[in-house]
């Protein structure tokens, strides 16, 4: 039999809210078990100060040209991991072997090969005493890789675990949305196809004290720019060149400009009707009707927009809280179970998933104490 680890996996998401803590045992392959899930926020003073720095960061060069910035805020963010990760040591009766730290993604850019997460595994490591594994994306950019998404196969792990039919399509709606397709022969193929949360996160953020639209009614309260949603998604359209093959998108690829000079109630509607077109379109090109769709990730909280799905895909549509899995903590667990991977040398990208050369494992160990 495999040994089983204990893994601590830290995630914070392009909603920038705060970490995801959960623990899971797992072998690093197909037993895993969920041992612990906890979510703490972020003060309002780091909120504040990683979506500003995140807005203006535009480019590659910004992360020169804000390099103070970026090492201050770094250093706040991992000092708060280690504060989570420490009262969740204290807390909990197990012997956590690492710790899968994802860090703060503020960067991401696969045509350059870079992806930038705020946090010092070396400090963290230090700070709890306990291996760290981090940067998790570098190796497969540096593989030929999109870098992303690398949640798949902890998607595929879910899979067996809760003996899903097939075929199965599961679609993550973070800030960035990314689908996961598992056919009948149990073979697995991901990507990036478009905006999730993010441009709407950011036109409630823009234009009301709210950080994002709860449960879509903002949205369902207005009404939908047809000519401008038409001139947007034939625009998004033209953008997208190979939808079959991975790809990666970073939050700063898609741009709300389009529905500038509408209400907050019309620009939400017509950005959610943008993006559920978007997400439907894609999912719909690579699945058949006998195909179940899971939706996980924060956007299936946004009832809005998951009504806007159900009615535009005929397949059926559940959410993977249906599973008896809290849907909140899907990549903290994945990112602890990737962690385990990356400490035994298993791969956690694909040729299939990122686009990487080659099956690669990925993440720095770090163990300083």
């Amino acid at each position: 039999m495999n040994k089983n680890y204990y893994s601590l996996g830290l995630m914070s998401g392009t909603s920038m809210d705060g970490v995801d803590a959960s623990i899971i045992r797992s072998d690093g392959k197909a037993q895993y078990k969920a041992i612990l899930d906890n979510y703490f926020q972020y003060p309002k003073d780091i909120f504040q100060d990683l979506t500003k720095l995140r807005d203006k960061i535009k480019s590659s060069k910004d992360l020169k040209r804000f390099e103070k910035q970026i090492k201050s805020i770094e250093k706040q963010i991992t000092l708060f991991h280690a504060k989570v990760a420490t009262e969740i040591l204290r807390k909990s009766k197990v012997n956590i072997n690492f710790i899968g730290f994802h860090g703060q993604t503020i960067f991401h850019s696969a045509k350059e090969k870079i992806s930038k997460q705020l946090g010092d595994g070396d400090f963290l490591s230090k700070h709890t005493k306990k291996t760290v594994i981090y940067n998790f994306r570098q190796n497969d950019l540096k593989n030929g890789g999109q870098g992303a998404p690398l949640t798949p196969i902890f998607h595929k792990l879910l899979k067996n675990k809760f003996k899903l039919k097939l075929p199965l399509a599961i679609l993550n709606i973070g800030g960035v949305a990314n689908v996961t397709f598992i056919d009948i022969h149990n073979n697995m193929c991901s990507y990036d196809i478009g905006p999730g949360n993010c441009l709407i996160d950011q036109w409630i953020r823009i234009n009301s004290k709210n950080n994002y639209d709860k449960d879509g009614k903002i949205a369902s309260s207005g009404k939908i720019n047809k000519s401008i949603l038409t001139q947007a998604l034939k625009n998004f359209e033209n953008k997208v060149q190979d939808i079959h093959g991975p790809k990666s998108y970073d939050v700063k690829d898609f741009d709300l400009s389009f529905v500038r000079g509408l209400s907050l109630e019309d620009g939400a509607a017509t950005l959610t009707e943008y993006t559920s077109e978007i997400l439907c379109n894609l999912t719909r090109t690579c699945t058949g009707e006998d195909e179940d769709i899971i939706i996980s990730g924060g956007g299936r909280k946004n009832r809005f927009l998951v009504k806007n799905i159900q009615e535009k895909i005929n397949s059926p549509v559940k959410l993977i809280d249906d599973l008896g899995v809290d849907g909140d903590f899907i990549e903290s667990q994945a990112f602890a179970y990737l962690a385990t991977r990356s400490y035994l040398k298993l791969p956690i990208s694909f040729p299939e998933t990122t686009g990487v050369r080659e099956p690669c494992t990925g993440g720095i160990i770090i163990k300083n104490f």
